[in-house]
């Protein structure tokens, strides 16, 4: 599913418009990456938890030219599922 099927589908089972549906995601979505950029989780009790893991330097190496290379310290989303999902899958 993509941004607009979602939409789409948004509208349809809210039965509103399809702007405003857009508006209601943009502004569901606005609100998650803003708590997961606060180090804040974000559970969702029917989809899962998300969470930022912090990942530390480490060596790797180059898949074209074989060389070996440093890759740098980050910031990750990770994604835990529920319970609930599991279920349904």
């Amino acid at each position: 599913m993509n941004a607009n099927e979602l939409i789409a589908h948004t509208a349809v089972g809210a039965d509103i418009p399809k702007s405003t549906a857009a508006k209601v995601i943009d502004a569901y979505l606005s609100g998650i990456t803003k708590s997961l950029k606060e180090g804040k989780d974000v559970t969702l009790s029917t989809i899962g938890k998300l969470s930022v893991k912090e990942t530390s330097e480490r060596a790797g190496r180059n898949p074209a030219t074989g060389e070996s290379i440093t890759i740098p310290a980050g910031r990750k989303v990770k994604f835990t599922p529920a319970k609930v999902l599991k279920e349904a899958l």
